[in-house]
C-alpha cells in the first residue's frame, strides 16, 4: 500500500520523474529527491535494519541521520544513514546486521537471551584467572559477529578534493537563526560563509510548524532565502561542520571535499536535538520523533502512518499532531503529561475532533515487526491500550552543544533538569537560536540577527555599544524516563542498552557519568549519545541521590559525525621525495621502497632472490667496498660566535672545545631525559659547525633549535640544508683505495684523515665535505656535496673502484652491517620513554658539562633506576628463529617485560642476531632470556655482548 501523500507535500522530491533501486534485492520505485529510509516508507517497509545486540527490527527514529536505527550497506560502502542518502538509478541496497533476511532474521534468538547478556558480561565472563578457556571459545564467535557493514579490500577509486578557505564570520546551521545571523553579519560588511549539512537552506522553516496557521513560517523562509542571496554570503549546502578545533580552525565535509576553514567569528546555530521517550518496545518500527514525522510528510510527501497516538510532552507534539491531522492521517489521541492546557492549542485539536488524554505518560508499545498498540498510563494507575501504527513523541529536546563543547563551552542544566543551557561560551563564538535555549520563531530570529551583529563588533565592523541586549533564553520540558519492570526500554539504541543495563552499572560500583559510559558502552556508538547522554545522565543522578547538574552531561568531541578516511589521507599526488641519486638506483635495478617521505633502495637484487641478494651485499661490504645512498640524512648549518657553546646545550657531549677538523657524535635528549635524535656534528671553523641529523627527527629538532636559540638569545645561525646536500657512505676494506684513486685536494691517507676526522676540499672536480665515522664498523667515508654534483661523483665512485669489487648496496643490507656492530636506530630501538643509560649510552653523557637539555631529568631518572634495559641476544639455530622478528615479546615468569626491537640473519657471524629491551637483571651477557614468537611459540635466546662483530672495533680504525 503506498503511503505516498499528494500534491502540496513533499518539497524535495520531483514527482515528474522516477528511479529504480534495490533494497535486499527487490524492486523499490522512487523520486529524484528522495532518501532510501523515505522511498522505503512511501512504499510501506519500515524496517530497515537489525539493532547490533539483540538484533531486534529498527526503523525510522530521526529522518535526520542522527541514529543508527537507519544504516545500511550500498556495494562495499559500508554504513549508509537510509535517511540522508538520496537513492540513485540502479544503487544496491541490502540491510546492516542480518543473518538471513530482515524480517525473518536468524539472529533475532539472541533477543531472547538477553537476559543471559547483562552489561559488563564481556568484562566478567572472559577476563581474569582461569578464563583463558571460555575466552578461546567465545573470541572468534564474538569477533565473527562484532562490527557493522563489510569493508571492501578493493574499493573503486574515488578523488577526494581538499581546499582551505578564511573568512571573518563562520556562521554553522542555515536554520531561521543561522540565516538572520549571516545577513546581519554580511550587511555589516563582514565576509561570510554559511554552512548547512541539509541540501537547502531553512533548517525546520522547512518542516516543522510553528502555529496554528502555517502562512507566517513560509513568509519567513521566502524573506530570509532572499535577503541570504542578496547578502553576497557563501553557501555551502550538503556539508557538515564535523568539529571545533583551537582558534576557530573547523573542517567542513562537503561529500567527497574536506574544507578546512579559519573564521576570524564563529556562530553557532546548530539548532536542538529532539529527545526520545524511554518505555518497554520504544525501538519498534513505527517509533519515531515529531521532527522524523514532519519531516517525512513535508520533504518527501510520505504518509508516516495510518493511525497515529501523540505525546506531546511540550508544544511540538500539539504542532505534529495538527501537521498529520492535515495529512489525512486519523489520530486515536494526543497524550499530554501535564494536566493543564500549556500552550493554547488544545481547541484547534477539540475542533478537529482529535481527543487529548491529560496527565498520562506512554507505558508500552506492542508489535513484533512493527507497532500494532500503545499502552498509556493515567496518574491513578489506570492503563488504556490505543490501537495504532504511528507513534509520535515530543519529548523535549538538548540544545545542539558538540560544536560549542568542542570550543570549550559546557552543557548545564537546572536541578530538575528541565532548562538545558551552553555555558561557558569562549570568545569568538556565539550562539543564535534553539543552540541558545530559544524556541519561539520571533525569538529565534531575533537572536540569529543579534549573533551577526556580535560577531561584525568583533571584527570591529559594527558598535559594540549599539548591539541589542541578548533575547532571553526559553526553555524546552524534557520527559520523564520511567523504567518497565519487564525492560527493553531502550536508553541507547545504537547499543541496545536499557534502563537496567545503566541501573546495574550503577550497582556494580561505577557512580560517576564517564565510568558508567566506559562500562556499559552507553553513548559510545554512531549517535554519540545525542539521544542517550541526556537520559543516562537522569538514571545516574536517580540512582545516586544527586542532581543532573551534579552529575553533568559526558564529554563531546570531534568528530560530530561520520568521515570518510580518503577525506584524512594525504591526498598528494607525489607522496615520497627522491635523492639526486634517484635515477641511479633504477639504472642499476634498484628495489626501490618508500621510508618515512623518501624513496630508498631496498636492495639491489639483479638475478638474485632478495634474501640471497642482501646476504651477498653484506659479504661485499665486509669483504671489498659498497656505497650507499645518505642523502636523506639531516643536515643542518650552525654558525656563529656561540655556535659550540649552543651546541652544548642542545646535545650531551662537549663541543665547545671540538677541535676543527674533528667529527663527534651528537645525542639529544627531552627536557624528560629521553633520546630525541642522534647524529654527528663536524668542526668546519671556530664558528662553524655541520650537523646531520636522522632522516625522520630533522625537522623536529630543527624547530627544537630554533627555540632553544630564542630561549638562550645565542649569536647563532642555524639553517637547514637537508635538501641542498646530497651524501653517499664508502665503505669497507677497500674504500681508501677507491678514494685514492680520485684526483682531489684531500689526502686519504690513515695519517693524514684518522678516524672521526673531516676535511673539505675537491674530489673528482666537485666540492666536498668528508667524514670518517662508522656505522657499518668498517673503514668509511661519508661524502656531502651539493646535490647537484652527486649523480656525477656517485659514478666516478663505481667507475673508480669497480675492480676492486665496489657496487652499491641498500638499506637492508645498512641495517644488518649496523646491527652487527650493535647501533642503534632512533625510533626503532628507540622510543618516547627510552634513555641513554637503557641503551647502555652512558659514555655519550658529558660529565663536565653544568647542563645540556635533559640533563636534571636523567640524573632523576637514574636514581629511580632502570625499569629495562636494551641487550643483544642470539639465535645460533637457525630452526629457533622461526616465527621471531621485531616487536615479538620479551617474557620473564610469563610475563612481558620487553620486546624485540631490531631482528636479522648475519651472514659475517652465521647466526640470527637482535636487540630487544629486557628487565635490567636479564640483560648482562651469559643470561638468558624468553622470546615469544608471532605463532605463540617461546625460544630461549643467549643474551651476548656488543658488538656482535669486531669487538675491538679494528676494522673501522684501518
Amino acid at each position: 500500500m503506498s503511503n505516498r501523500l499528494g500534491h502540496g507535500w513533499g518539497s524535495r522530491i520531483d514527482r515528474n520523474a522516477a528511479i529504480g533501486f534495490t533494497f535486499e534485492g527487490r524492486p523499490v520505485s522512487a523520486h529524484p529527491g528522495d532518501t532510501i529510509a523515505s522511498a522505503l516508507a512511501a512504499k510501506g517497509e519500515w524496517i530497515l535494519s537489525r539493532s547490533f545486540k539483540y538484533h531486534r527490527p529498527r526503523g525510522i527514529l530521526t529522518m535526520a541521520g542522527q541514529d543508527a536505527n537507519t544504516l545500511v550497506q550500498i556495494g562495499d560502502e559500508a554504513n549508509v544513514r537510509a535517511d540522508l542518502r538520496q537513492v540513485a538509478e540502479g544503487m544496491a541496497v541490502t540491510p546492516l546486521n542480518v543473518s538471513g533476511s530482515l524480517r525473518r532474521d536468524r539472529g533475532r534468538i539472541i533477543d531472547h537471551l538477553g537476559r543471559f547478556l547483562p552489561v559488563g558480561f564481556y568484562y566478567r565472563t572472559f577476563f581474569g584467572p582461569r578464563r583463558n578457556s571460555w575466552l578461546k571459545l567465545w573470541e572468534p564467535i564474538i569477533r565473527a559477529s562484532a562490527g557493522l557493514g563489510t569493508v571492501s579490500l578493493d574499493p573503486a577509486p574515488r578523488r577526494y578534493l581538499k581546499e582551505t578557505r578564511h573568512c571573518d564570520v563562520l556562521v554553522v546551521g542555515a536554520g531561521p537563526a543561522g540565516l538572520a545571523a549571516a545577513i546581519a553579519a554580511a550587511e555589516a560588511g563582514a565576509d561570510v560563509i554559511l554552512a548547512e549539512k541539509e541540501p537547502e537552506l531553512g533548517g525546520a522553516l522547512t518542516y516543522a510548524r510553528f502555529g496554528v496557521e502555517t502562512a507566517d513560517a513560509a513568509r519567513h523562509l521566502d524573506a530570509l532565502r532572499r535577503q541570504a542571496a542578496a547578502a553576497g554570503i557563501a553557501v555551502l549546502s550538503g556539508a557538515t561542520c564535523n568539529g571545533h578545533f583551537a582558534d576557530n580552525w573547523l573542517p567542513v565535509l562537503q561529500g567527497d571535499r574536506l574544507i578546512r576553514i579559519r573564521a576570524a567569528e564563529l556562530v553557532l546555530a546548530t539548532g536542538a536535538h529532539e529527545q526520545p521517550l524511554i518505555f518497554r518496545n520504544n525501538d519498534l518500527p513505527g517509533v519515531m520523533l515529531s521532527s522524523a514525522a514532519q519531516r517525512l510528510m513535508r520533504h518527501y510527501g510520505v504518509r508516516p502512518g495510518r493511525r497515529a497516538v501523540v505525546y506531546a510532552g511540550d508544544r511540538d507534539g500539539y504542532l505534529a499532531a495538527l501537521d498529520l491531522d492535515d495529512a489525512g492521517v486519523r489520530i486515536a489521541a494526543v497524550i499530554d503529561p501535564e494536566a493543564e492546557d500549556r500552550d493554547g492549542l488544545a481547541p484547534e485539536l477539540a475542533r478537529r475532533g482529535v481527543p487529548v488524554m491529560r496527565g498520562c505518560t506512554i507505558r508500552q508499545a506492542r508489535g513484533g515487526l512493527h507497532l500494532k498498540a500503545v499502552e498509556v498510563q493515567d496518574r491513578q494507575g489506570g492503563r488504556t491500550r490505543l490501537d495504532c501504527d504511528l507513534l509520535v513523541m515530543a519529548g523535549g529536546y538538548t540544545p545542539g552543544y558538540q560544536l560549542a563543547l568542542h570550543a570549550g563551552a559546557r552543557l548545564s542544566s537546572d536541578d530538575g533538569g528541565t532548562r538545558f543551557s551552553i555555558t561557558g561560551v569562549p570568545d569568538h563564538v556565539h550562539l543564535a537560536g534553539a543552540a541558545a535555549g530559544l524556541s519561539d520563531l520571533a525569538a529565534v530570529i531575533e537572536s540569529g540577527r543579534i549573533a551577526g551583529l556580535r560577531a561584525a563588533a568583533g571584527l570591529g565592523l559594527a558598535p559594540a555599544q549599539e548591539l541589542p541586549a541578548p533575547v532571553q533564553a526559553g526553555w524546552r520540558r524534557a520527559a520523564p524516563s520511567p523504567a518497565h519492570p519487564k525492560g527493553r526500554d531502550f536508553v541507547d539504541f545504537d547499543e541496545d542498552l536499557q534502563v537496567k543495563d545503566i541501573e546495574n552499572a550503577i550497582a556494580d560500583g561505577y557512580r560517576e557519568l564517564e565510568l558508567v559510559k566506559r562500562y556499559s558502552t552507553v553513548g559510545m556508538g554512531p549517535s554519540q549519545g545525542r539521544h542517550s547522554a541526556l537520559a543516562t545522565a537522569r538514571i545516574v543522578a536517580r540512582k545516586t541521590a544527586r542532581s543532573l547538574a551534579e552529575v553533568g552531561i559526558t564529554t563531546a568531541r570531534p568528530p560530530f559525525g561520520p568521515e570518510r578516511l580518503g577525506l584524512l589521507a594525504d591526498t598528494t599526488p607525489e607522496r615520497h621525495r627522491r635523492t639526486p641519486l634517484h635515477a641511479a638506483h633504477l639504472a642499476a635495478g634498484a628495489r626501490m621502497t618508500p621510508v618515512g617521505a623518501w624513496w630508498r633502495p631496498l636492495v639491489y637484487p639483479g638475478a638474485d632472490a632478495p634474501e640471497d641478494a642482501i646476504r651477498r651485499e653484506i659479504r661485499m661490504v665486509r669483504e671489498a667496498a659498497g656505497m650507499l645512498d645518505v642523502s636523506t640524512l639531516g643536515k643542518l648549518e650552525i654558525r656563529g660566535p656561540d655556535a659550540g657553546a649552543f651546541l652544548d646545550r642542545i646535545y650531551t657531549m662537549a663541543h665547545a672545545g671540538q677541535p676543527v677538523g674533528r667529527v663527534r657524535y651528537c645525542l639529544a635528549l627531552n627536557e624528560m631525559g629521553s633520546i630525541l635524535d642522534d647524529g654527528v656534528a663536524f668542526r668546519l671553523s671556530d664558528e662553524h659547525f655541520y650537523v646531520t641529523a636522522t632522516t625522520g627527527a630533522v625537522d623536529r629538532l630543527f624547530a627544537e633549535m630554533m627555540l632553544q636559540k630564542t630561549i638562550m638569545g645565542a649569536r647563532v645561525d642555524i639553517q637547514n640544508v637537508t635538501a641542498a646536500f646530497g651524501a653517499m657512505n664508502l665503505t669497507g676494506p677497500r674504500a681508501r683505495e677507491v678514494l685514492e684513486r680520485l684526483p682531489g685536494s684531500i689526502d686519504f691517507g690513515r695519517a693524514g684523515f684518522a678516524f672521526l676526522d673531516g676535511r673539505e676540499g675537491e674530489l673528482a672536480g666537485c666540492p666536498v665535505r668528508v667524514m670518517r665515522i662508522g656505522f657499518t664498523g668498517e673503514l668509511s667515508y661519508e661524502i656531502h656535496l651539493p646535490q647537484s654534483h652527486a649523480a656525477g661523483l656517485w659514478a666516478a665512485l663505481l667507475e673508480a673502484g669497480a675492480d676492486l669489487g665496489l657496487r652499491p648496496y641498500g638499506l637492508e643490507a645498512s641495517r644488518i652491517l649496523r646491527l652487527e656492530k650493535g647501533h642503534i636506530i632512533i625510533g626503532q630501538d628507540t622510543d618516547a620513554l627510552s634513555t641513554p643509560d637503557e641503551l647502555g649510552m652512558g659514555w655519550a653523557l658529558s660529565r663536565k658539562k653544568p647542563f645540556y637539555i635533559g640533563k636534571p631529568a636523567v640524573e632523576r631518572r637514574r636514581a629511580l633506576g632502570d625499569k629495562r634495559r636494551l641487550c643483544g641476544f642470539a639465535l645460533p639455530d637457525e630452526g629457533n628463529a622461526a616465527g621471531v622478528g621485531e616487536s615479538a615479546l620479551v617474557l620473564q615468569d610469563g610475563k612481558p617485560v620487553g620486546h624485540v626491537t631490531s631482528f636479522g640473519y648475519s651472514p659475517t657471524l652465521g647466526q640470527w642476531i637482535g636487540l630487544a629491551h629486557v628487565a635490567p637483571d636479564q640483560a648482562e651477557p651469559g643470561s638468558r632470556i624468553t622470546l615469544r614468537g608471532f605463532a605463540g611459540a617461546e625460544v630461549e635466546a643467549p643474551v651476548v655482548a656488543l658488538p656482535f662483530h669486531d669487538k675491538d672495533n679494528a676494522r673501522q680504525e684501518m
